[in-house]
């Protein structure tokens, strides 16, 4: 489960870290705490550094720290329950950024994300993903 004010690592290639998430989207029933495919809003806490060489190229970093954006959270250290009776955990938060029409910024995924994704309708997400768990 994801709060408020909780920091997650950024698996994809936009640019950004590490961001802090200020608001979990459509999420009324679990109080304000966000799972594995929800989408948030998040600010960038954390990017890498901007060269002007890189401004020039195809693949520029897309993202700025103080950021707003919103990203679709793909990993998180609380235990989660599948339907079939297995808990799957990871050690940390991850989340990968999206624009306003809900595509990734980026065009890679730089880690493992949960299968769960694929039933909350992510799977392009996954579908770039090196691991699915």
């Amino acid at each position: 489960m994801i709060g408020l004010k909780t920091t997650l690592n950024v698996i994809d290639n936009s640019g950004a870290l590490l961001v802090e998430c200020v608001n979990i989207l459509k999420n009324k029933v679990n109080n304000g705490c966000g799972s594995v495919g929800d989408e948030i809003v998040c600010v960038v806490k954390n990017a890498r550094p901007i060269s002007a060489a890189s401004q020039a190229s195809v693949n520029a970093v897309k993202v700025r720290r103080g950021d707003v954006r919103r990203a679709v959270i793909v990993r998180t250290r609380k235990p989660v329950k599948r339907p079939d009776g297995r808990i799957i955990r990871f050690d940390d938060n991850a989340a990968v950024l999206l624009n306003n029409k809900r595509e990734m910024l980026g065009t890679r995924v730089g880690g493992l994300v949960s299968a769960d994704l694929r039933m909350k309708g992510w799977g392009k997400v996954v579908s770039l993903a090196p691991k699915v768990l």
